[in-house]
């Protein structure tokens, strides 16, 4: 889908009003947080995409097309998270870097597990309720609350070290 001066292109002409909306206004929103959640841009805008596709796709059981798409942004870049890890367990050992140069919070919540991680994303960055991230992770509110605890615990042991 392609947006050109703030208007879709006709390529979308025949997309439901509510979804060529949310696109226009919340496309660069789901951007940031598919990157937070994966690390890397051309990956999140190809992610965004899908998700829209996805939305698309399932348009007739969609009740909240924001609500539905940014569940559909976090499970696709958690689905590209385990592919991505089974790649690198099976990939060749890298050449070292001659200069390593680390954001130390980014390492850290790198480090975390993907519920941690998305949890944490979805309270500080889309300052979603628990309620919302339990219904986009697919669990509990206080299954949420838990994550949230125990990844900022371990962001801040990853930070001290």
């Amino acid at each position: 889908m392609r947006v050109v001066s703030g208007e879709p292109s006709c390529e979308v002409a025949s997309w439901p009003a509510g979804l060529v909306e949310v696109y226009v206004e919340r496309r660069v929103s789901f951007v940031r947080l598919a990157y937070l959640l994966t690390g890397n841009a051309s990956v999140a805008e190809e992610l965004v995409h899908d998700a829209f596709i996805a939305t698309l796709n399932r348009w007739e059981a969609v009740r909240e097309p924001g609500a539905y798409v940014r569940a559909a942004v976090v499970n696709h870049c958690r689905s590209w998270g385990r592919r991505r890890g089974i790649e690198e367990r099976h990939a060749p050992a890298p050449a070292a870097p001659a200069e390593l140069q680390a954001d130390e919070l980014w390492d850290a919540l790198g480090r975390l597990d993907d519920r941690r991680r998305a949890a944490i994303v979805l309270r500080y960055y889309e300052d979603l309720p628990d309620a919302d991230i339990a219904s986009v992770l697919g669990c509990r509110p206080g299954t949420v609350r838990s994550a949230i605890h125990r990844g900022l615990r371990e962001l801040r042991q990853e930070i001290d070290r």
